[in-house]
């Protein structure tokens, strides 16, 4: 109780007489960066969520073929959801003489919770958001449904026993996201209407669906409880189980928002890394008077230690208290930009800055404090005898520890806090030892300078301890901003070039061999580029390495898993690999190959337990094929062109009853497209994806938004922190300056040899942490993000340059007080 009223005492004491104000505004800043970053980005996710389920039309969906017990609804009732239900069978529509089988879904009141329907009200018209659902008596038709149909706003559409008016086309519909490779023309309906048509009768194929909206916990639970009473035909779907093309663009920002949380936590480790020495060295006077005075050893830890403790307590209120503050002003940006409500903040960003806050101080300042309890009694009188440091070691094992716990939680991602932790390390590694050989350099060529020059590279070489620190948390820290610039560039451009006006927005399924010259025809007479069309084979998949695949193979998996295994695939065949599809493990053919072999996606064969190695059987049509797995593959998935899970090296699957897929871009004013290509070939299914691009476009653009907002949010606080760490270290030059003026140094003299040991470390820092960056963001961008990677050398220099001068100008800011304070000011100051 003794040492923490003592610790309190010199708490109070330090706060009043300014002791703690570097070292109190370093943990402040790093607090308001990760808390602020934290605020920020669980803000921008949620809001991200809820603009993702719009794609679903809810934020879960529980599909059954049959009737869904009321239990569940009133469970959503409970929980306080929002839910509506949906009926969809297939069934015959006829406009006119026209006649074809398409998917009827009958919608209830309320329903789209998440989003719209947007509405044109003739082909080529302008688009409206829906006010509801259709009106008694109407229905909305598919865009591409209406042009299979020719069918027109006004036509009669007859279904079963009932007549209806169409009274509007379907340019976007909610769910298109989850598996928008259904050709059939789509008609929707108001669910009161349904029983008129006479469609539901004993042994129809119905599809049942409830849709629930509300609390993100509260449909977490909802989830939760509903997966596990899961019966035969019921599956539960969330934005997770959309398509990867949609998902990709939701996963990566989401990567991108916990690198900024990352930096955020690098840059606090760097701030108060570098205040806590300065800390430290102030109270080394203080801890020899009272060594001198009996204080022992136990009780000097237990004072600085809380002194430590009630800094962090105060220093995390006041960033925590700003952060919450500046999240508005971002915030309301951000909504603004949107044009979206965003949730409220909640209470998990400010207990991580408060956790933060404090891990950040205990690993990386309680080593120069604990380092105190060795101060010897003689320094009283001696100032001269060296200060007392703390082992490397211990700087090294306490520091990186902390770091590596908090980086991994912050990371959301193994290969993530992996990828920096490794990076740090051989950052700082190599940063320390080219400090080393600077100040070797240094040392030799020492008398061949002159002025300024030669007294700014003395101090570099004569504070080899201070140099060789600066230098490593400096460049630390401008290759966390740097890496954060590298990707969040990578990332932008990736969007920009793969959602482009030219992506695929047509799939043209069922070519027959015949039909593939007359198709590629068909679209030079278009004036479109010459289609890659792929064959496509259907197969079911019967066995593993010789063991039959039946029912209870996968019995014991997630629903996913069990309807991958038991669906059939779809197979298909190539020479070599495109640019969209890469190799991660194994071997693809070689070009000459002659044996059966299957190259499988990398997730999808992790989800089947498939490996490099395995022999897969297929049933197709009644006769086998058998080859085993050479390779894995990551797909890029938004390149939005044919892809396949499973492909075959070329022979395979010749003999084998194959139709041919394909996808082309139309542009928007050929309206007749769909049209002409079906009336040439009636046999073809045409996928119009405009909706589903739209879709993915918008939420794109509202990511790249989010990306922005917080990039330059965690730029502006990384500057502000390394500015504080730049601060927290520039005692011994105010002391030297002082010095120096007493011995007759001009301002001049003295700013020249300030310019000259900044620009020597803003320049050391800026070079390893551009090259450092540069490296490391090649790593995370492929390994993390998935994405191409190419060095950005001109970035990397102008990146460098810049650290530089921001070192530089924050040295000689914070050593101005040498040139404008009286030179007996400074020195009582520091030497008292």
């Amino acid at each position: 109780m003794r040492t923490a009223r003592l610790a309190w005492i010199q708490f109070r004491r330090d706060l009043a007489a300014g002791e703690v104000r570097i070292m109190l505004a370093a943990l402040v800043l790093a607090v308001l960066a990760v808390t602020a970053v934290g605020f920020v980005t669980d803000r921008a996710e949620r809001a991200l969520a809820q603009q993702a389920n719009r794609l679903l039309g809810g934020d879960a969906i529980l599909r059954s073929d049959a009737p869904i017990d009321d239990s569940v609804r009133e469970a959503a009732r409970a929980a306080g959801l929002r839910q509506t239900a949906t009926v969809a069978l297939d069934s015959m529509i006829r406009v006119g003489d026209d006649l074809r089988l398409g998917d009827l879904s009958a919608i209830g009141e309320g329903y789209p919770l998440r989003g719209a329907f947007r509405l044109v009200d003739a082909a080529g018209g302008a688009e409206r958001d829906a006010a509801g659902i259709p009106e008694p008596g109407s229905v909305w038709l598919s865009r591409a449904g209406a042009d299979t149909l020719d069918a027109r706003v006004g036509d009669t559409v007859v279904l079963g026993e009932a007549s209806f008016r169409l009274a509007a086309l379907v340019a976007q519909e909610p769910d298109a996201s989850i598996d928008y490779f259904n050709v059939a023309p789509k008609v929707f309906l108001n669910l009161a209407d349904l029983p008129a048509t006479g469609l539901v009768q004993e042994g129809s194929r119905i599809r049942y669906r409830l849709v629930v909206a509300g609390d993100t916990a509260a449909v977490e639970g909802f989830a939760d409880g509903v997966r596990d009473t899961l019966g035969r035909g019921q599956r539960l779907e969330t934005i997770q189980d959309a398509r990867p093309e949609v998902r990709s663009g939701l996963d990566r920002a989401g990567r991108f928002l916990g690198l900024a949380a990352l930096v955020s936590v690098v840059l606090a480790a760097v701030a108060v890394a570098m205040a806590a020495r300065r800390h430290s060295e102030r109270h080394l006077s203080g801890a020899a008077v009272m060594r001198c005075l009996g204080a022992s050893q136990r009780t000097l830890v237990g004072i600085h230690v809380g002194e430590l403790v009630l800094l962090g307590v105060l220093a995390s209120a006041i960033g925590i208290a700003l952060a919450f503050a500046l999240q508005w002003f971002v915030g309301g940006w951000i909504a603004r930009e949107l044009e979206l409500d965003l949730p409220a903040a909640t209470v998990l960003p400010a207990l991580q800055g408060l956790g933060v806050g404090l891990v950040v101080l205990l690993a990386f300042g309680a080593p120069p404090v604990l380092a105190l309890r060795r101060v010897p009694a003689l320094r009283v009188i001696r100032r001269d005898l060296d200060p007392v440091e703390p082992t490397a070691l211990v700087v090294a094992v306490t520091g990186f520890a902390g770091l590596g716990a908090l980086l991994w939680w912050k990371a959301g991602s193994a290969d993530l806090a992996g990828a920096m932790l490794a990076g740090i390390a051989a950052t700082l590694a190599v940063l320390a030892l080219i400090a080393w050989a600077l100040i070797v350099v240094v040392r030799r060529l020492r008398g061949r300078l002159r002025g300024g020059l030669r007294y700014g590279l003395a101090n570099v070489s004569r504070r080899a301890g201070t140099s060789i620190a600066q230098v490593s948390a400096l460049g630390l820290g401008l290759m966390a901003l740097l890496l954060l610039t590298f990707v969040r560039t990578d990332l932008l451009d990736r969007w920009q070039l793969q959602l482009s006006e030219t992506a695929p927005n047509r799939f043209i399924v069922n070519v027959q061999p015949p039909q593939l010259d007359p198709v590629r025809a068909f679209m030079a007479e278009r004036g479109l580029d010459a289609p890659e069309l792929f064959p496509m084979v259907r197969a079911r998949f019967i066995a593993r390495n010789g063991e039959a695949v039946t029912t209870q193979t996968y019995a014991d998996e997630d629903g996913q898993t069990r309807r991958r295994a038991e669906r059939e695939f779809n197979l298909s065949t190539v020479a070599a690999l495109r640019d969209d599809n890469r190799v991660v493990d194994g071997r693809i053919w070689a070009a000459d190959a002659t044996a059966p072999e299957f190259s499988v996606e990398e997730n999808f064969a992790r989800q089947l337990g498939w490996q490099v190695g395995d022999r897969i059987t297929f049933d197709i049509a009644g006769r086998t094929v058998e080859a085993p797995i050479t390779s894995l593959r990551t797909i890029d998935w938004e390149s939005f062109r044919p892809n396949f899970f499973v492909l075959a090296s070329p022979g395979t699957l010749d003999g084998f009853p194959a139709s041919h897929i394909t996808a082309v871009s139309v542009p928007a004013d050929d309206v007749r497209f769909t049209a002409d290509l079906v009336g040439a070939f009636p046999n073809l299914s045409v996928i119009d994806i405009d909706a589903v691009l739209a879709q993915v476009r918008t939420t794109a653009d509202q990511v790249s938004v989010v990306v922005q907002a917080v990039f330059w949010f965690s730029m502006v606080a990384g500057v502000l922190v390394l500015l504080a760490a730049v601060s927290a270290s520039q005692d011994e030059r105010l002391l030297e300056g002082g010095v120096m003026r007493v011995l007759g140094a001009s301002r001049r003299q003295l700013r020249s040899a300030q310019a000259s040991e900044f620009a020597a470390i803003g320049l050391l820092s800026g070079l390893v942490a551009a090259i450092a960056a540069s490296v490391l963001s090649g790593v995370v961008a492929t390994r993390v993000f998935d994405l191409p990677w190419q060095p950005n050398w001109a970035m990397a220099a102008v990146g460098g340059a810049l650290g530089m001068a921001v070192t530089l100008v924050a040295g000689l800011v914070a050593t101005r007080r040498v040139l404008d304070a009286p030179p007996a000011l400074t020195l009582r100051e520091l030497q008292g």
